[in-house]
């Protein structure tokens, strides 16, 4: 391939999208040797593991969203507001739906884009499995929007509570999905309750809160070893969380969740939380090769399979392990994959051959708010794991969301941020409010 200037398109603008984005126009779209053109739906970057704590109101995303479009420009990118529908292989183009407001009018009409080499880094959305009333009664956590919605609700559900026109009713919220997100909202919720009592809510505390966590397999954070299930378990237990676990929904309504052993869980609100799968168009999309979750199948270099042109990577790209299974759907697969398509995109312009991607599995950890952390740390570098918890885990779980920041803004910047989200702790409230 030649070294001329060449197109290169991203699709979604996520972990591994916007970190693979950057790394490329800093070294190909700063001396014009390549157009890149990052394509998402939404304006902004938030990082997806943070959402949790978007929904229980611990962190304020106008603080900490990044906005593509002044990203682009200081990393000599492009950013294209739009949305994917369709992908022509035969022209090499891509097609993104038109833009109307929200009465309505159109804002900008239909576009087609044309690419030498495609990255697919769309990421996933929860999985309803088909399970009847899901969609319509209970809340997602997959983008900010949803987070938002799932946050003025559940400050609806305090301020009635607070009101005394209910006095004998506990606020009942139910999560179903024993994954991280579901265990982190779990404990996040707490601290929420903590924050808004010491706001004036004088009559909301730990007993006004049932909080439901419905997981259908036999543990809670089933991708992590036993030991730190049961940690984990342990510590939502003492904040007063009913962990069901073998615990199957059937149905949800606006009562609450229905199981299989017949129970009715009552809930005024209620999040899914259990499962992933790519977004529905991806399906058989240009003709790519997909699996049962819609994942675009790839081959070690992370190539679709049936185009060479056109790379995965993140939670919509199915990814094998050579010992068997598939690579898991972590943010930390997210951001090795983009390394490994950087170095691929930049060998193929050489002509060199192209490196197989490996997972590195760096451990796992799970922030139960300011009560605690757990997790597990090196995964296959060393024999087993190592497990760690409390102050020194907390520190490891922060540090995660700061690589991801030194990967976007380099180390001065992410300094400076650092630095600004201290004064933030001290100027603002710990709850956003409203």
């Amino acid at each position: 391939m030649t070294t001329s200037v060449q197109k290169i398109i991203i699709v979604g603008g996520g972990a591994g999208g916007l970190e693979l984005a950057t790394q490329l126009g800093n070294k190909l779209g700063k001396h014009k040797k390549a157009e890149i053109t990052l394509v998402d739906r939404n304006q902004t970057h938030l990082w997806k593991p943070l959402l949790h704590e978007i929904a229980a109101g611990s962190m304020d995303e106008g603080i900490d969203a990044l906005s593509y479009l002044a990203h682009a420009r200081n990393h000599h990118f492009r950013f294209q507001l739009g949305t994917l529908t369709d992908i022509d292989r035969d022209t090499k183009t891509l097609r993104l739906a038109e833009i109307r407001d929200e009465q309505g009018n159109l804002l900008v009409p239909e576009r087609s884009l044309g690419y030498d080499t495609l990255v697919m880094a769309l990421g996933s959305s929860s999985n309803d499995f088909g399970t009847p009333g899901v969609k319509d009664n209970c809340i997602f956590l997959d983008n900010p929007h949803q987070a938002r919605r799932f946050h003025n609700e559940m400050l609806n559900l305090f301020l009635k509570y607070t009101s005394g026109q209910q006095p004998q009713q506990k606020v009942n919220i139910a999560i179903v999905g024993g994954g991280a997100t579901g265990v982190e909202l779990s404990a996040e919720l707490y601290n929420a309750v903590k924050e808004l009592h010491s706001y004036g809510y004088e009559s909301l505390n730990n007993d006004a809160l049932n909080v439901t966590l419905v997981e259908a397999g036999e543990r809670i954070l089933p991708a992590l070893p036993a030991r730190i299930s049961a940690a984990a378990e342990l510590e939502l237990t003492k904040l007063g969380v009913r962990v069901l676990t073998r615990t199957m929904v059937t149905s949800a309504d606006p009562e609450g969740l229905h199981t299989k052993s017949g129970e009715l869980i009552n809930a005024d609100l209620m999040v899914w939380a259990a499962g992933i799968k790519a977004p529905d168009f991806i399906k058989d999309i240009g003709g790519l090769e997909t699996n049962r979750i819609n994942q675009l199948v790839v081959t070690p270099e992370l190539q679709t399979t049936r185009d060479q042109d056109i790379y995965a990577i993140g939670d919509c790209a199915s990814c094998a392990l050579p010992e068997g299974g598939f690579v898991p759907p972590r943010a930390q697969s997210a951001h090795q994959m983009a390394s490994c398509v950087l170095h691929n995109i930049l060998a193929r312009r050489k002509g060199k051959a192209q490196q197989a991607y490996i997972y590195k599995d760096h451990g796992s950890l799970v922030s139960l708010s300011r009560f605690s952390t757990v997790g597990s740390l090196m995964g296959n570098l060393m024999r087993g794991s190592m497990m760690v918890e409390g102050r020194i885990a907390r520190m490891v779980y922060i540090s995660l969301y700061r690589m991801h920041q030194i990967a976007l803004h380099g180390y001065f910047k992410t300094l400076l941020m650092m630095l600004s989200g201290s004064i933030n702790r001290v100027i603002r409230p710990k709850l956003k409010l409203h």
